[in-house]
């Protein structure tokens, strides 16, 4: 790909680097239609995990325009959302996801969580339509403290029974949420959240991991250089057989 300038390997984790958030978005779009359309001539379904984030806006555009993929044939889901935001607030991830990917394409069906559901309800129902069939395809990024979904450092667990939990968000999280605009102060933002758990995750065909921006650029560093430990959740990308990070110049900073 003419995109990339730089890639290579850690562990098991593939990167590659572009040159700026447009060639980035190109090169992970391009992973995802790769995996999509071999998964297409092996079985009639292709289960995808969303995640909701500015980080995301690139690969989702190339991917909902591509005339490569038969969205008739895709099922949607995604990793997290916030808990007890106003119903009519813009924030929802719901909203996100809405707009740039289940409103753009005719999907089979995209499977939303409900956050102004009873948590413990919401989770048992979710949990069921994620372990209908494996997980094919998580699309996801990685936040400024190594987070993956929302599994911050606190309480990040390789080995999670779980699916999926409700978590307290870290201050980082939270400054995070402001930092991409979606919030004016922290003290908007919510202090808890729905997420998939790091096995839930893993448990994927495969990950397309992009992550755009200066601000990434210490977590990348952890993930390249640190041991694959919970103090930065993403390192656990690096055990993964089919995993793929994605990256501009200015996250991968080296």
């Amino acid at each position: 790909m003419t995109e990339i300038i730089h890639q290579g390997s850690k562990d098991r984790l593939n990167y590659y680097v572009c040159e700026d958030r447009k060639k980035m978005g190109k090169v992970s779009a391009n992973l995802a239609i790769d995996e999509i359309k071999k998964l297409l001539n092996e079985k009639d379904e292709v289960r995808i995990v969303f995640a909701a984030a500015p980080s995301q806006n690139e690969v989702l555009q190339y991917l909902t325009e591509s005339e490569d993929i038969d969205w008739s044939k895709i099922v949607g889901f995604h990793m997290d959302e916030y808990l007890n935001l106003p119903l009519d607030s813009d924030q929802w991830f719901k909203n996100y996801l809405e707009k740039h990917v289940a409103n753009k394409v005719e999907m089979k069906a995209f499977h939303f969580m409900n956050g102004m559901a009873d948590p413990e309800k919401e989770m048992k129902r979710y949990t069921q339509l994620l372990l209908e069939k494996p997980i094919d395809l998580v699309c996801l990024g990685i936040g400024e403290n190594g987070h993956i979904a929302f599994n911050d450092p606190h309480i990040a667990d390789f080995q999670d029974p779980d699916t999926i939990k409700v978590i307290a968000l870290d201050e980082a999280s939270r400054v995070q949420q402001v930092n991409d605009g979606a919030f004016k102060t922290v003290s908007d933002v919510p202090t808890h959240a729905m997420t998939l758990t790091i096995p839930s995750l893993m448990s994927a065909g495969c990950l397309v991991c992009t992550v755009p921006g200066e601000t990434k650029k210490e977590a990348v560093s952890k993930v390249f250089n640190q041991s694959i430990d919970t103090s930065c959740p993403a390192t656990i990308l690096r055990k993964h057989d089919n995993a793929h990070l994605i990256l501009d110049s200015e996250s991968f900073g080296g």
